[in-house]
């Protein structure tokens, strides 16, 4: 076995092994402790896929808790499909092709893979960029926290202002994930899953702007507090 011992495998499937590199690249700015792997293009690197370097890829991220696959087009999905069916039985069981927006679905899914999520967890990150297009902040923001403030009355809350230059864009709001991530506690921010990348991101926080964190869970105030300290941070971009 190879790929980071611990932590679930991503590989990218691309008819392009530009897009596919580009990608690792984007994703392991957040995910700098994952095991991911690029299978763009043909063999010779033109536009198509390739069995053989999906085939690779998953042995190079599989480090015996699990891979997932994403890919762009169907015909990628095939080549896939193709590679799992000579992979060994043992190996083939924890190995999971993702039906899901490429880029969205590879970010989402390569945070959760660093902060040691399961299998399952990996495949409804990259599951739940299906819907990131529907999930997007209403068009009043400010009441849009209202009413996170409202439906919070009874709860532990803090409120913070964004103050780096360029908000929770995806760096940030990936350090805000594997942070909430280390915590029990379930904390919202406007009304989001903390631990949500692609929720968080759909918010559009820029420098500025009010993040409103609250729990039901009583004993949440160390994450509470350790969330809100890292917006006010700025994310060593202030």
């Amino acid at each position: 076995m190879t790929g980071t011992d611990g932590k679930v495998g991503l590989v990218f499937v691309s008819h392009s092994s530009k897009i596919a590199e580009g990608l690792v690249e984007l994703a392991s700015q957040m995910a700098p402790h994952t095991s991911l792997a690029a299978a763009g293009g043909t063999d010779d690197d033109g536009i198509g896929t390739s069995f053989e370097k999906v085939s690779a890829a998953i042995g190079e991220v599989d480090s015996g808790v699990g891979v997932v696959v994403l890919c762009d087009l169907g015909s990628a999905i095939l080549t896939a499909e193709t590679a799992l069916d000579f992979l060994d039985d043992d190996v083939r069981q924890h190995v999971r092709i993702v039906d899901a927006p490429l880029i969205e679905g590879a970010v989402a899914a390569s945070v959760t893979a660093e902060t040691g999520g399961t299998l399952d967890d990996v495949v409804a990150a990259a599951e739940s960029a299906r819907g990131a297009a529907e999930d997007v902040p209403g068009p009043d923001a400010a009441t849009a926290v209202q009413q996170t403030t409202d439906a919070a009355a009874s709860s532990l809350t803090r409120t913070v202002t964004v103050v780096n230059k360029d908000g929770l864009h995806a760096r940030p709001a990936a350090e805000f994930v594997k942070l909430a991530n280390t915590f029990p506690s379930k904390i919202s921010i406007n009304g989001k899953d903390s631990k949500s990348l692609l929720g968080i991101m759909s918010l559009g926080l820029v420098r500025g702007t009010t993040a409103t964190l609250s729990t039901d869970d009583q004993s949440g105030k160390q994450a509470l507090d350790a969330l809100a300290e890292l917006i006010e941070s700025g994310f060593g971009e202030a």
